[in-house]
C-alpha cells in the first residue's frame, strides 16, 4: 500500500490564486531579492503538511475530529466558528481567481465566472463520492497544468541564472521589500488544508484492520514523506517560477502589476499572447482545482467540529454565495483578495497550533509521535508563522 495523492491536493492551497498576485508583486518590485522567502516558506510548508499527514494516518480521523474529541467543548465550538470563516474567506479568494482567468480568456463578466467556477468545482467534488483516489487524480492533473503554465513562460522570459543564485540568499532592501516577504512567508500555510491533508490520508488507512496500531502504519510514513516532498516540492518549484518570470519580465520595466489583469496584459505585451494564454490557463487550472479543494476542506471541518455532514449543494452554496454576492456588488477583485487573505491569516494559529500539540501526544499517535526536536522546530515554525501574520494583519488594517 502507497500514500501518493493527498499531498498534491494539498499543493493546490500552495499555488492557489493568492500566491500569484504575491509572487508576481515580489517580482515585479525587487526582482530576485526575495526568492530565498519562497524557498524558506516552501520548507515550512513541507513540515507542517508532513505534521498533519502523520495525524491522519496514525490515527485513521482528520484533525477536527480528534479536536472535537480531544478538547473541551468551548474550544471545540470556538474552532469552528473561526473554521466556518476560515472556509468563506478560502472559497472567495478561489472563486474570484477562476472568474478572473475565465474574464481574461474568455471575456466572461466576474459575476459569470464565479458562478462557472462554482460549477465546475462542484462537478470535481463529485468525483470524490466515487473515491478518493478520483478526486486526487483530477486534482493533480489541474496541478500539472499549473505546472506547464509557469514552466512555459520560464522559457519564454529566458532564465538569468546568476540573478537566481543571488536571490537565494538572504536579504532585504527597505521597508517594503520586508512586507512583502511577510507577505510570502504569512500567507503560506493555509488553515484549510492543514486540516484537509490529515482527512485525506486518513482515508487511505480506513479500509485497515481496526485493530491495527499506530506502529504497524508506520512503514507507510516513508512513502507519506514522499508523497509530501514531492507534491510541495512541486508547489513550491511554481512560486518559485511565478518570481522568477515576474523579475525578468516586469522589474526593469514601466508596466504595473498591481492586480492579477495587469499581469496577464503585461506579459502579452512583452512576451506575446502565447505567454499571456500560459499565464491564463494556469491561473483557470487554479481557480478550479483550488476552489474544490476549499469546499471540500470546509465539508471536512464541518463534518469533524459537528459530528456530521452537510449535503455538498448545501455546502456548497454556503461557501460560494459571498463569493457571488462581492463579484455582483462591483468590488475590486484584488481588494477582495488580499482581505480573504488576512481572514485566512486568523485562523492559521487555530489549526497550526493544535496539530503540534496532538501529534507530540504518544498515547494518541503511537510510535508515530513526533520526537523532540520536530515538535520544537514545528513550535518554532508556528511562531514565526503567527507572528508574521499578525504583522501583516496589522500593516493591512492600519496601513
Amino acid at each position: 500500500m502507497t500514500m501518493y495523492g493527498p499531498a498534491f491536493v494539498a499543493a493546490i492551497a500552495y499555488v492557489d490564486p493568492g500566491n500569484f498576485a504575491t509572487n508576481f508583486a515580489a517580482g515585479s518590485q525587487f526582482g530576485y531579492l526575495l526568492l530565498w522567502v519562497i524557498i524558506s516558506a516552501n520548507l515550512m510548508a513541507v513540515l507542517v503538511q508532513l505534521l498533519s499527514a502523520k495525524l491522519g494516518l496514525a490515527t485513521g480521523c482528520d484533525l477536527p475530529q480528534l479536536c472535537r474529541r480531544r478538547f473541551p467543548r468551548p474550544v471545540v465550538w470556538g474552532l469552528r466558528l473561526q473554521a466556518e470563516l476560515v472556509a468563506v474567506a478560502t472559497d472567495l479568494a478561489e472563486v474570484i481567481g477562476g472568474a478572473i482567468a475565465l474574464n481574461l480568456l474568455f471575456g466572461i463578466p466576474l459575476p459569470g465566472g464565479g458562478l462557472i467556477t462554482g460549477i465546475v468545482a462542484f462537478a470535481l467534488l463529485g468525483l470524490e463520492t466515487r473515491g478518493h483516489r478520483r478526486f486526487e487524480l483530477a486534482v493533480a492533473g489541474l496541478l500539472l497544468v499549473i505546472i506547464l503554465g509557469f514552466f512555459a513562460d520560464v522559457a519564454f522570459a529566458g532564465v538569468d541564472m546568476p540573478g537566481i543564485a543571488g536571490g537565494v540568499v538572504p536579504d532585504f532592501s527597505g521597508a517594503r521589500s520586508v512586507l512583502l516577504a511577510t507577505g510570502i512567508l504569512g500567507a503560506t500555510v493555509m488553515p484549510h488544508v492543514i486540516y484537509l491533508h490529515s482527512s485525506l490520508t486518513s482515508a487511505h488507512v480506513r479500509g485497515l484492520d481496526p485493530a491495527d496500531s499506530a506502529g504497524s502504519r508506520k512503514p507507510l510514513l516513508r512513502s507519506v514523506r514522499r508523497d509530501v516532498l514531492f507534491g510541495l516540492g512541486l508547489a513550491g518549484l511554481v512560486n518559485a517560477a511565478m518570481l522568477i518570470v515576474a523579475a525578468k519580465v516586469f522589474h526593469a520595466s514601466d508596466l504595473s502589476t498591481e492586480s492579477i489583469d495587469e499581469v496577464h496584459t503585461g506579459l502579452g505585451e512583452i512576451l506575446g499572447a502565447h505567454a499571456a494564454l500560459a499565464f491564463a490557463l494556469a491561473l483557470l487550472a487554479s481557480g478550479f482545482a483550488s476552489s474544490s479543494v476549499g469546499t471540500y476542506a470546509g465539508q471536512v471541518i464541518m463534518a469533524g467540529f459537528l459530528g456530521r455532514s452537510l449535503p455538498l449543494t448545501l455546502r456548497r452554496a454556503f461557501t460560494l454565495t459571498p463569493a457571488l454576492i462581492i463579484l455582483w456588488a462591483g468590488v475590486s477583485p484584488t481588494d477582495a483578495l488580499v482581505w480573504s487573505q488576512v481572514v485566512l491569516s486568523f485562523g492559521i494559529p487555530f489549526a497550526l497550533v493544535p496539530l503540534i500539540l496532538l501529534t507530540r501526544r504518544r498515547d494518541l499517535m503511537g510510535p508515530l509521535a513526533n520526537r523532540p526536536v520536530t515538535t520544537v522546530t514545528a513550535s518554532a515554525v508556528a511562531a514565526l508563522v503567527i507572528g508574521l501574520n499578525l504583522y501583516l494583519i496589522g500593516q493591512v488594517i492600519f496601513a
